[in-house]
């Protein structure tokens, strides 16, 4: 059924489940009255047939191609409900989840011609960061009053689980572990997602399954504490930041009660605390897993560059580490070392879009941070965390990446899953491998994380493969607007709708983790690559940086380059000429494609070095990188090239002037534009520069800019136009978004724009065109507006019990029923007031009136006339309608 638009927003009444906030709305239904789509006046609500336990990315709702926007679930995790839609196809409605498709059937198994082996394992690296240290060690529970944060109705719980060593001297560096976004609360089978718990419920103690991390730290001198975050979890989905800010005020609030205990409040503090070692605040790494990856780095950012008004920071974090991380804002701390998990068989953040931890901190500050990627072959989400592994977990889990349909990479039991034991093993000791290298400066441990080609044996049988930027490197090819390339190979842009333009075909399900879009958003400037392609063996491809770059102190260079998943083995000789034409040939490089079904975003960069000569060129003004691919045809994409020294200076961090959003309510008016100022404050000092984007009016697309920031500025100038009229209108929100470029970061990235709707709403009047029918015919009826809208209204018709005889579900149209129904079959027949059945009239934008059908069928029983009786809502008004079929197959009979 193909309608122009149709008018979505929130559902009335309690038929169907609340919202999840802190506090239930009464009167909830036990089970929904049918599943899958419904429409029902205002709402657009779909309805799983169990459970949709919540992960890290958002559930969205999608009209085909375009965003619609992320539902509220309810309590029971089954309904979902999205205020304010237009949808302009009702059959194209489908339910995502990071780009998997929720609402039908997997597909069958994915046909691949031939998996890609497992990578070799690598050489093993000079030290293992995994070997428990000397320390025994002791574990407790902590639980304080709660906090308050804005913006969410209930406070959030102050309970986390401290392991630390006994026996250690001193004051000992910190380790702060935040889960992710899981079910709050269960009862036996039963789960919840909602705070607090009911009583007949129990808490979901996700903040227990980092135990295994916790005392390989603490073993080797560490206090670690791993906080609860139930709370957010369960109101996040009001929250337009998806409670990246709730989860830094989480974690602050725990390092500000640590900074007491570790200083005069140490008397007070409760008894777990008091057995374990004095914590070193100026020595604290933060450790995240799925959305708590964002909420660490978050607070990493209120930090260094703390928002207005905040408290004073009395701890300083010197890295982090981020699991299967979201990162909606792409909005990294640029002077905070990472180390980023990417799990290949992540079937929850399945796009991998923690990359952007990585590559989206690229000329924003400093760039003598390092950041690095870890690729985690065949392991999944949710095994991280104990409590979120089924056989490990008190409470109900599962295995995010889910099969059936068997999968050749990442169903269990193949040559590349890692069981929950294996992988819990390899996420403990890159852990440790992160603390050993920011907190305690142990650079032994640095060709495990920087792209060096080393293993930690104690991760065995992981494969994990690593890249990274900052450290010690010196950029040469980092694609911008003035970068050139030539032969086989072309500048591409990560994000476009154009396949002239884009670097992977824009319908990809997977294009790559680089190439992951900033809260969906297409397309955005500013983001390139190189893409090479070849059809002979030999068929150089070049990339040239906008003016000659130097490269004098590097001893190599380094390449993140990415082939296709599964791909055989692809060669590149590669070279660099300088300024003045002289070539020279460093060496060759060969990758071999991950192993990937389409299930997996597999086109994954892998990190290539070959030595830079001493003499021959000038490596003061290097002009040019080559890449000469050998073996028939193929394709590859070059992320980044970088001059490579050994060592890791010191991150130096510097707190960059912050941008924060806020909203801003205006009323319409009459008639005319009018240009509006929204709300954008600058903390801090210096000079920089960051990308804005709002939402065009009426329209899922935005339009950006780029807006620099001048050293002392207060605010940023950012116009946004509205139209006022006389026709009305729902109330109008427009999302505005901001994302740092240059010499800046972005605490709060998101927020809206609301225009108030200040005209009347229109009646309707419902008048018959074809109320009495035969058998086959269509009963039509006319919705007629009192004046026209400036947004679709649709008039809903709910059969109700009419006098006589009943039109049943065979009487009618077999596809009309089913697209006006969610989830019913027409069969057994039965009346039609006993369905869920929703006619629906679609007034479109501007005009006047619009039909309401109900298509009959013909058949070969004798029957009396059958009747139709329909109940009409608007948004407001109310009426009904009638109308009789008589039996065509009586005619002419006796």
């Amino acid at each position: 059924m193909r309608l122009a638009t149709l008018l979505l927003s929130t559902l009335v009444g309690a038929a169907l489940a609340a919202p999840v906030t802190a506090t239930a709305h009464a009167g909830q239904a036990a089970e929904p009255p049918h599943l899958g789509w419904a429409i029902t006046g205002t709402g657009l609500v779909w309805t799983a047939t169990a459970p949709i336990p919540p992960g890290g990315a958002a559930v969205e709702f999608w009209d085909g191609d375009r965003l619609l926007g992320m539902p509220r679930p309810s309590a029971d995790l089954r309904t979902y409900t999205l205020d304010a839609a237009e949808v302009e196809d009702v059959d194209a409605l489908q339910v995502r989840v990071s780009g998997t498709r929720l609402d039908v059937e997997e597909p069958a198994a994915p046909s691949v011609e031939a998996v890609a082996a497992l990578p070799a394992p690598l050489p093993a690296g000079d030290t293992d960061p995994g070997s428990p240290g000397s320390f025994a060690t002791s574990t407790g529970e902590y639980e304080l009053d709660p906090i308050t944060v804005p913006g969410y109705a209930v406070p959030l719980e102050m309970r986390a689980v401290v392991v630390a060593p006994v026996g250690a001297t001193g004051r000992r560096p910190v380790a702060l572990f935040l889960h992710g976004r899981h079910i709050s609360c269960f009862n036996g089978t039963q789960v919840l997602l909602t705070w607090p718990c009911p009583a007949s419920a129990k808490p979901v103690p996700s903040y227990r399954g980092y135990l295994r991390a916790q005392r390989l730290l603490a073993s080797q001198g560490y206090v670690t504490v791993s906080v609860s975050a139930n709370s957010v979890n369960a109101q996040d989905a009001l929250d337009l930041e998806l409670g990246a800010g709730a989860r830094s005020a989480l974690v602050r609030a725990h390092l500000a009660r640590w900074a007491d205990w570790a200083g005069a409040g140490r008397g007070s503090a409760p008894e777990v605390v008091r057995a374990a070692p004095v914590a070193d605040l100026s020595q604290v790494l933060l450790v995240g897993h799925s959305r708590g990856g964002e909420g660490v780095n978050r607070a990493a950012v209120d930090t260094l560059s703390p928002p207005r008004g905040g408290d004073p920071v009395r701890w300083t974090i010197k890295g982090q580490v981020l699991i299967g991380a979201t990162v909606f804002a792409h909005n990294p701390a640029p002077d905070v070392p990472s180390v980023t998990i990417l799990p290949g068989c992540d079937g929850d953040v399945s796009d991998l879009q923690g990359q952007m931890y990585v590559d989206a901190t690229r000329g924003v500050s400093r760039g003598t941070a390092l950041h690095s990627a870890l690729y985690f072959v065949g392991a999944n989400h949710n095994y991280f965390n104990t409590e979120w592994t089924p056989g490990q977990a008190e409470a109900p889990a599962s295995d995010d990446f889910r099969s059936p349909p068997e999968d050749p990479v990442c169903s269990p039991g193949t040559a590349t899953r890692l069981t929950a034991e294996q992988q819990q093993a390899a996420g403990a000791t890159y852990v440790a491998a992160a603390a050993r290298l920011f907190v305690a400066g142990d650079r032994r441990v640095l060709p495990l994380l920087d792209g060096s080609g080393v293993r930690a044996p104690s991760a065995d049988p992981a494969r994990v493969l690593a890249h990274a930027v900052g450290g010690a490197r010196s950029p040469f090819v980092v694609p911008d607007e003035a970068t050139s390339a030539g032969g086989s190979a072309r500048v591409c842009a990560q994000v476009s709708a154009d396949p002239a333009t884009a670097c992977v075909d824009p319908a990809a399900s997977r294009p790559s983790p680089h190439f992951v879009r900033f809260n969906r958003v297409v397309p955005e400037s500013g983001r390139f690559a190189v893409a090479l392609g070849w059809t002979a063996d030999g068929q150089a491809a070049t990339a040239r940086p906008g003016a000659p770059v130097s490269l004098a102190g590097s001893r190599q260079l380094a390449l993140r380059l990415a082939v296709p998943p599964n791909s055989a083995t692809t060669r590149f000789d590669v070279a660099v000429t300088d300024a003045a034409g002289r070539r020279a040939v460093l060496g060759s490089v060969a990758l071999d494609g991950l192993p990937a079904t389409d299930r997996v975003s597999a086109r994954w960069a892998q990190e290539v070095h070959v030595p830079l000569p001493a003499d021959g060129i000038d490596l003061r003004h290097v002009a040019e990188l080559e890449l000469v691919p050998h073996g028939g045809s193929g394709q590859a994409w070059l992320v980044d090239a970088h001059g490579y020294a050994p060592g890791l200076p010191a991150p130096r961090p510097v707190a960059l002037p912050r941008v924060d959003l806020g909203a801003l309510t205006v009323e319409e008016g009459d008639s005319g534009a009018k240009t509006v100022r929204f709300p954008v404050s600058v903390t801090g000092s210096g000079a920089g520069a960051v990308r804005v984007f709002v939402q065009n009016e009426g329209d899922a697309a935005y339009a950006e800019r780029l807006v620099e920031i001048e050293p002392g500025q207060r605010e940023l100038e950012i116009p946004v136009q509205v139209n006022g009229n006389t026709r009305w209108n729902l109330e109008a929100r427009r999302t505005v978004l901001v994302k740092p470029v240059r010499g800046a970061v972005v605490g709060r990235y998101a927020d809206r724009l609301t225009v108030s709707n200040d005209d009347p709403e229109p009646t309707f009047t419902a008048t018959p065109v074809t109320d009495v029918v035969t058998e086959g015919g269509a009963l039509t009826w006319r919705m007629t507006l009192s004046a026209p809208a400036d947004r679709v209204l649709t008039v809903v018709g709910r059969p109700t019990v009419p006098e006589g005889a009943e039109l049943s579900t065979t009487d009618v149209d077999e596809l009309w029923f089913r697209r006006n129904v969610a989830q019913e079959d027409p069969l057994p027949s039965r009346p039609l007031s006993t369905t869920g059945v929703q006619p629906l009239a679609v007034i479109q934008r501007g005009e006047l009136s619009g039909l309401l059908t109900v298509p009959t069928v013909t058949d070969a029983e004798v029957e009396p006339v059958e009747h139709i009786h329909l109940n009409l809502t608007s948004l407001s008004s109310t009426g009904s309608v009638s109308g009789a079929v008589t039996d065509g197959t009586s005619a002419g009979r006796p």
